[in-house]
């Protein structure tokens, strides 16, 4: 796996485990959606500005999206589609 897809791999993990939307985390980065995407499918060269946005919306460290990706590891799932429910 090159660079950009374990950014991407850790990206999606990371949001997908916070329960971010790619457009909520756009959002709270203030950047793009179809970037976010891109990000994650590995096909784009992230700039160090996005990725410090990223993680600061993510509560993360920018290190955290540079970690090791086991070959075997599973793909990291989906969110759920739809709405998420109101809390009250």
């Amino acid at each position: 796996m090159d660079t950009r897809q374990i950014i991407g791999w850790n990206l999606r993990r990371l949001r997908v485990e916070k329960g971010f939307s790619q457009e909520r985390l756009a959002l709270d980065a203030n950047i793009d959606r179809s970037y976010v995407g891109r990000i994650e499918r590995g096909q784009e060269n992230v700039t160090v500005s996005a990725l410090e946005a990223l993680a600061c919306a993510l509560r993360i460290e920018v290190r955290e999206l540079f970690s090791d990706v086991a070959d075997s590891a599973p793909r990291p799932p989906s969110l759920r589609p739809g709405r998420k429910p109101r809390s009250t």
